[in-house]
């Protein structure tokens, strides 16, 4: 992104006043907010965070915030915090030390905000309200009441700031949303992780957010998001927004949708086999790109998956298969393929449960998206951890989509939400994972997967057998380290040696060969005189069997390299690959060049 791009994250949760002293998802809200604005794949932002400081320091912040900027800068503002209706009507953001008795002296004005948004120079400002609406203050009471809804999009009707494109307010609510009663909040208002904000990060973390899947995020694709996310989680709870913007803000990149890489072309050679007339050539070709489609370079592999895209679409129905059996290959293979997490208490900690990814690299590289609030998904060495939230109770059913070059799998998942009290006799619930459940409120986690090493097995370590039992074969050959024998380069330098042998026995041939017809024609006698007293036919015998064994010895070590592939480190497979190449391309025409010699030789025979 090429824009100047700035965020501030205001977030209070500790006051100094007894009535306004419940909140506690401020604070995780801002470091989730702040993360995922500030990730340069996501938002880019240069991101600021001011927590539990008094009005007077927020009001500085916020003014110094939207002072010298320019017209190409993006402004992104959030409050977390309760937010204060006077009796007067006016809304006001309480700090720290704010008192509900002296709101004008001690909280932040919705009205400085908006002054401060339409003063500022910056192109365009998104301003972001979290907040639990209280009532007006009394005169003759310590506490905030109840005194109906806070319109507050009305405080921010403003017009448009003089520097650019316009401004926009999204609010997680715009009604009251929290009583004050006495010094605390009601009873209805237990802790929770703040749904909007949640909202928020999950949609830009993920990607989800982007609606028409055209790799950014817009502010109307957000709100849309944030707004169904939150009617979804808490129906009377309904965001609100108004904005005077021109044209689209785009608040972020996008990880949605299938993971695209720039594939590397394949090699001349292989895109001459592969456009060939020669249907054994062709086929060549697609194992070579079958081998090309298991390489650690994602790119390669890539383009290999392009060509045999291309091959499976094109070819003849033989080869055509060939194509579509390598590219099966890449496909995406979650293990488990289904998650059931049975019974859990509600308001547990998170459970989790692990997923493997097998395949090469290519397949392992995806995107994760949860397509439910409650799923948590993060990477993991094998693959992915899942973990479930426990707030709502019922039985839940959801599912993760896993998008790959070469398609997409979906996981469901499973969980039966209990209540927290569990009546006598109920069988007790399994322990939670041994890992650290995350924050209730934490960003969502989908990542992309880049490839990673082969996982180690899983199953422990075997103690090694006594001395007396051991038969020598396990401990010198154990799973997972490479035979003292290579037979793959082995069989590909016999090869090779085999077709470079029937080549000089080739050439010895035709040459003695080409001596017994002149002697032929200028002595005369029968050919098969000429051809027994030159010895040709011994060197012919030895030139077909050696031909023959260099083409029996290549597929043999290929097969041995594809069948054992973990054995053979890449340096090893390439020097395979090459010399079997070579070994083919000296063998097949020696082969036929030595076949028609002696079939010229046994028809001459019989008139010459």
């Amino acid at each position: 992104m090429t824009e100047s791009r700035h965020a501030l994250i205001i977030a209070n949760d500790r006051y100094d006043d007894q009535g306004l002293k419940k909140l506690r998802a401020p604070a995780q809200d801002a470091a989730a907010l702040a993360e995922v604005l500030h990730d340069p794949e996501i938002g880019d932002f240069e991101v600021d965070v001011v927590r539990n400081e008094p009005a007077h320091v927020m009001r500085r912040r916020v003014q110094t915030f939207f002072n010298d900027r320019r017209r190409d800068d993006i402004m992104v503002l959030h409050f977390s915090c309760h937010g204060i209706k006077s009796e007067s009507g006016e809304l006001y953001f309480a700090a720290s030390d704010t008192d509900p008795r002296l709101l004008d002296a001690t909280a932040v004005p919705a009205q400085f905000v908006r002054q401060c948004m339409s003063r500022t120079r910056a192109g365009s400002t998104v301003l972001f309200l979290d907040c639990c609406y209280g009532g007006a203050f009394s005169r003759g009471s310590s506490s905030v009441r109840a005194s109906g809804e806070v319109n507050v999009l009305e405080s921010f009707e403003a017009d448009k700031s003089p520097g650019g494109r316009g401004w926009a307010v999204i609010t997680a609510s715009n009604s009251m949303e929290y009583a004050f009663e006495g010094p605390d909040l009601a009873a209805n208002s237990a802790p929770r992780p703040s749904v909007f904000t949640h909202a928020v990060v999950q949609g830009l973390e993920s990607g989800e957010a982007d609606l028409d899947e055209d790799g950014k995020i817009s502010c109307d694709e957000l709100y849309e998001y944030v707004f169904d996310h939150v009617r979804d989680q808490n129906p009377n709870q309904t965001p609100s927004r108004t904005m005077e913007m021109q044209g689209d803000l785009h608040l972020a990149h996008s990880r949605r949708g299938r993971i695209k890489i720039a594939g590397i072309p394949s090699p001349p050679y292989l895109l001459d086999a592969i456009h060939s007339d020669n249907t054994l050539t062709r086929q060549g070709a697609v194992h070579e790109l079958r081998d090309r489609l298991h390489d650690e370079s994602l790119p390669k592999a890539e383009g290999a998956r392009q060509d045999l895209e291309e091959i499976a679409r094109n070819d003849i129905r033989q080869i055509a298969d060939q194509a579509v059996g390598a590219l099966h290959e890449i496909r995406l293979a979650p293990l488990p393929d289904h998650l059931d997490f049975g019974s859990v208490p509600e308001g547990s900690a998170a459970r989790q449960r692990s997923v493997a990814l097998g395949g090469p690299p290519l397949a392992r590289h995806c995107v994760a998206q949860p397509k439910q609030s409650w799923l948590r998904v993060e990477p993991s060495t094998s693959g992915l951890n899942v973990r479930v939230e426990t707030y709502t109770e019922g039985r839940l059913a959801g599912e993760i989509v896993l998008k790959g070059v070469a398609g997409e799998a979906v996981i469901p998942v499973e969980v039966v939400v209990e209540p927290a009290h569990k009546p006598p006799g109920t069988a007790p619930e399994p322990p939670a994972s041994d890992e650290t459940a995350p924050a209730p409120n934490e960003a969502e986690t989908v990542v992309v997967h880049t490839p990673p090493p082969e996982p180690p097995p899983k199953t422990p370590p075997q103690q090694p057998p006594p001395p007396k039992a051991s038969t020598g074969r396990e401990e010198q050959k154990p799973r997972g380290t490479v035979s003292r024998f290579r037979r793959a380069p082995a069989f590909a330098v016999a090869a090779l040696a085999c077709a470079v042998a029937a080549v000089a026995l080739g050439v010895v041939t035709v040459v003695d060969a080409a001596e017994a017809i002149e002697r032929r024609i200028n002595e005369g006698w029968e050919i098969e005189d000429h051809v027994r007293d030159l010895s040709v036919l011994g060197p012919l015998r030895w030139a077909l069997i050696t031909a023959v064994a260099a083409l029996v010895l290549r597929p043999i070590a290929r097969h041995d390299l594809d069948a054992r592939r973990e054995r053979y480190t890449k340096k090893e497979a390439n020097i395979t690959r090459i010399l079997t190449t070579w070994a083919k391309g000296l063998a097949v025409p020696t082969l036929i060049v030595t076949v028609l010699t002696l079939l010229a030789y046994l028809v001459g025979s019989n008139w010459w």
